[in-house]
């Protein structure tokens, strides 16, 4: 005989937790711990029930628009600096 695999946790309830989780201030850790389930339990229902956002793409997308005007401002400073420099090394050379 085969033995059933008793399903102690109805989906609503761990549907419930990943929303609780995914809302949650706290670590999941601490969501899985004030549940009373295992946290590699609420990981896996996690990647489960969790729904895809559909804010994705823009965000994916605002975060490669901050990362160009960074990259482009971190080039700015840089010449500036070596420009600082040049200039400290010329009127230290010319004041000795």
């Amino acid at each position: 005989m085969s033995r059933q695999k008793i399903n102690p946790y109805p989906s609503e309830f761990k549907e419930s937790s990943v929303q609780l989780a995914l809302d949650s201030d706290q670590p999941i850790s601490h969501t899985a711990k004030d549940l009373g389930i295992n946290v590699n339990t609420l990981h896996t229902w996690i990647s489960k029930y969790s729904k895809p956002s559909a804010s994705s793409p823009s965000l994916k997308e605002h975060h490669f628009d901050e990362i160009k005007r960074l990259k482009k401002e971190l080039s700015r400073v840089t010449q500036e600096r070596d420009l600082l420099k040049k200039a400290a090394a010329y009127f230290a050379k010319e004041t000795l």
